[in-house]
């Protein structure tokens, strides 16, 4: 069954849930999306790697010292004895993270068209993961590429323009002929999902994103419905959202 929220489902947005459900929505987004498009574009999954190394010095490892022990035999002959062997840091531990966000490309020439991005909390909150998404973002806005942001998540700062209207989620289109305006789709978390257009080349009508029904597909298809409601939403709802939200709540 659909997640029961008329819009974004607050408790979808806790850490237990978010990372998969990131990668969700970016595959039912590129069905959808795919099955609107003329037969010229393709749309792709594609990933942005995050390296997080662990905190203090960093070490060199060099060859170690197998302990190797020569004792000869009373034949005269030799042969090699094994001590235990010395503990070693082969490789600090590190956590390699992929991102998935998806492109539509010429299907001839390969040629950016459109980038859609959905937002994970690692990209909000201020350090290195939010400066390597800005600078790539940066990168796309002064390209010929349209550029589409979404933003399901209520935590963390919300990305620039500053100017954005005061809102819960947002979404973020900007179309190559109209920068450095953009169009923005602000919505609360009583209201329900726009749909969001997603730009093509000119003279091509756009496709549209139906977040609500992808959602509804990937809350379903996943069963998150089975362990997301065993705690409060994270970040908190003030008391009215949380009164408002229990209404939709199992029992």
């Amino acid at each position: 069954m659909p997640s029961p929220f008329p819009g974004m489902n607050p408790y979808l947005e806790r850490a237990t849930a978010w990372e998969s459900l990131h990668s969700n929505i970016i595959n039912a987004s590129q069905f959808h999306i795919a099955s609107q498009l003329p037969a010229e574009y393709v749309v792709r999954i594609e990933n942005r790697v995050y390296i997080h190394e662990p905190s203090g010095e960093r070490r060199y490892v060099g060859a170690s010292d197998l302990g190797v022990v020569r004792t000869p035999l009373a034949s005269g002959t030799h042969t090699a004895t094994l001590e235990a062997p010395a503990r070693v840091t082969i490789l600090d531990a590190v956590d390699v993270q992929r991102v998935g966000f998806l492109t539509i490309r010429d299907r001839d020439g390969n040629d950016l068209v459109t980038v859609m991005e959905l937002l994970s909390p690692t990209n909000k909150y201020a350090g290195p993961d939010r400066a390597q998404y800005l600078g790539k973002r940066n990168e796309i806005l002064r390209s010929r590429a349209h550029f589409v942001e979404i933003d399901l998540l209520r935590g963390g700062p919300r990305m620039p323009p500053d100017e954005l209207p005061t809102c819960d989620y947002c979404a973020i289109v900007s179309r190559v002929e109209e920068r450095p305006e953009a169009g923005v789709w602000p919505w609360r978390l009583r209201d329900p999902i726009p749909l969001i257009p997603i730009p093509l080349r000119g003279g091509d009508a756009d496709a549209t994103l139906d977040l609500k029904r992808v959602i509804d597909q990937v809350y379903d298809g996943a069963r998150y419905g089975n362990y997301i409601y065993n705690g409060p939403p994270e970040p908190r709802l003030a008391p009215d959202d949380a009164a408002w939200a229990a209404q939709f709540l199992p029992h």
